[in-house]
């Protein structure tokens, strides 16, 4: 039975905001993780492990996150290690993330000056020294705007978790549709959230670039 859309409907997929950004926060944390290893990997002199990890961010930009998603949730089930949706949404994000952020430090480690490399070599700087201490801490600032312009997308893909059953702000949002056969009051809703949840992100990744931009040219 159709039922009219309220009060009610508008805070169930308000609320429904919480799970987008815990799994936002999931999947970006652990893509952090994930994606500094790739990043030092690919930059390392070992043959094998850049070959692995190029290997791996081909196979993850390569293939549509909603294939990934079925992937890990259907299957691990077929395997008989059924996984509910929202640890499945996690895994498939982290994976994603990995390899787009793997891909934004790689190129920001290598855009560092050789120059500060082979300084810190000449002061018998080992690896982890190097990295930690001279390295990164550039990278990083070079690859904060990129970054941030990731995290956007990243919110964006959460959508993509409805389809295996995970109830953020877009599963939240058919549902009530479903309810109330109101599509257009009901993901115009939905599409105001996600506005408001990323354009702040999307100014400050912008405001980043420019004055990125900016010091490079001075």
């Amino acid at each position: 039975m159709i039922r009219v859309f309220s009060s009610a409907d508008v805070w169930f997929i308000v609320m429904a905001v919480r799970w987008t950004l815990i799994l936002s926060a999931i999947a970006f944390a652990g893509g952090a993780l994930g994606g500094l290893t790739i990043a030092l990997a690919r930059t390392s002199h070992i043959t094998v492990l850049r070959r692995c990890a190029a290997g791996f961010i081909q196979v993850f930009q390569g293939t549509p996150l909603l294939m990934q998603l079925f992937l890990v949730y259907f299957g691990l089930a077929v395997v008989g290690l059924p996984i509910n949706p929202l640890l499945a949404a996690a895994v498939a994000l982290t994976l994603h993330a990995s390899a787009y952020l793997g891909e934004i430090w790689r190129g920001s480690i290598e855009s560092v000056p050789s120059g500060q490399t082979e300084a810190a070599t000449a002061l018998s700087l080992s690896y982890a020294d190097r990295m930690r201490h001279v390295i990164l801490p550039q990278a990083m600032r070079i690859a904060t705007a990129p970054t941030v312009g990731f995290l956007v997308q990243l919110i964006k893909g959460t959508s993509l978790a409805s389809i295996i059953g995970f109830t953020e702000l877009t599963r939240a949002g058919q549902i009530v549709n479903n309810a109330t056969f109101k599509p257009f009051l009901v993901f115009g809703t939905v599409a105001i959230l996600y506005f408001i949840l990323c354009w702040p992100l999307s100014l400050l990744a912008r405001r980043m670039e420019t004055r990125m931009r900016r010091a490079i040219t001075r």
